[in-house]
């Protein structure tokens, strides 16, 4: 769980965006630092006897500096209003499949998959969709998955209007071939980070997607 102070404190860093504002609460964000990790280190002791792929993965590997990178982006808010968590064997500078947590006021939520896969990584998974329809199929009807994300994330920034390149558009896989991103998601209260029971509630929502993790490593595997 994470603390009321924290989820204060990144409340008002995005009422005050700006580096004097937090270097004056430079110890505030040390106590949110803190929280943040220790929270990570929860959900990496409950989950690694789920998944034995994480079982090498440290807290280091899965959280992220609060400076923003502003050298292409319009926006030069030079801090993030959130915490992030990404947990995969890949780690965050690897494209793998893996699990995340966003927290954010009135913007959180749990999932994971793989985000915008590179071309020849795209190419692998839609091959093996269309091969291996049937394991998806068993995958997403999964109560468990069905009754946490109902199915795969689908907006207009990561679905092709068309099906892709040397693909029928009777294939019955063809609204997963024209996916660009993996990914499933589920939003929840901000109030739930700060109860009890939250790392609990997160590693199960988050196992669930381990099948889906697996067989998107699958395809990039062959």
């Amino acid at each position: 769980m994470l603390s009321k102070d924290t989820l204060q404190f990144l409340e008002d860093l995005k009422a005050n965006n700006n580096r004097d504002w937090f270097l004056e609460n430079k110890k505030r964000y040390e106590a949110v630092k803190k929280d943040y990790h220790q929270l990570v280190g929860s959900l990496l002791d409950t989950l690694k006897p789920l998944d034995s792929s994480l079982e090498m993965m440290e807290v280091k590997n899965c959280v992220f500096r609060i400076n923003r990178d502003i050298r292409f982006s319009k926006d030069k808010s030079p801090y993030k209003t959130n915490l992030g968590i990404w947990i995969s064997p890949g780690s965050k500078h690897i494209e793998a499949p893996g699990y995340y947590l966003h927290i954010e006021n009135e913007n959180c939520f749990v999932g994971g998959g793989l985000y915008c896969p590179q071309p020849d990584q795209l190419q692998k998974i839609r091959k093996e969709i269309h091969f291996f329809y049937d394991d998806l199929v068993e995958i997403l009807n999964d109560k468990k998955f069905k009754s946490i994300y109902e199915s795969l994330s689908r907006d207009e920034n990561s679905t092709l209007k068309n099906p892709p390149k040397g693909y029928d558009k009777e294939d019955p896989a063809i609204e997963f071939l024209k996916l660009k991103s993996f990914t499933a998601i589920q939003k929840f209260d901000t109030k739930l980070a700060t109860q009890k029971d939250f790392v609990s509630i997160i590693a199960e929502k988050m196992i669930a997607l381990k099948p889906f993790n697996n067989f998107i490593d699958r395809a990039l595997s062959e």
